[in-house]
């Protein structure tokens, strides 16, 4: 028996945890852009009194990237995505509850609510369930 053959190969990711990443890893991307657009407004001189708009966009940009490398290490096959990408999840369901009642933005609010239900769906498929607790998976994957 070849070395080759006596490692195990690890089982594919399901497209349940791949869609779940992309769609975390697109939620990095907009938190990595909205840091973007609050220097562009800090720096053109836009000052609120309550909040900063510099230190907003570096809270953005470090919440961004975590979840923008969650999500691409979940569409890899890395588990250790899962947690970051449900987190996130977690996090945005009471802001799209805000945005739906309290902000009266109801076009932003449901997409974002949509979006958090829906990858949590992915999440906790059976597929996705099975695949993550496989015994089969290489250590590089948990």
């Amino acid at each position: 028996m070849s070395s080759s053959e006596s490692v195990r190969r690890a089982p594919d990711v399901p497209s349940t945890l791949r869609w779940a990443g992309r769609i975390i890893a697109v939620e990095g991307v907009i938190g990595l852009i909205v840091a973007i657009i609050y220097v562009v407004r800090e720096a053109a001189g836009h000052h609120e009194a309550a909040i900063s708009g510099y230190g907003s966009a570096v809270w953005f940009a470090v919440i961004g990237v975590a979840v923008l490398a969650g999500g691409v290490a979940l569409t890899r096959g890395r588990r250790w995505g899962r947690a970051i990408g449900m987190m996130a999840q977690i996090l945005l369901l009471p802001v799209a509850y805000a945005l739906l009642t309290a902000s009266g933005l109801p076009l932003l609010g449901a997409p974002v609510g949509i979006a958090a239900l829906a990858v949590l769906a992915l999440l906790f498929a059976p597929a996705s369930l099975s695949w993550l607790n496989a015994d089969s998976l290489p250590p590089d994957a948990r």
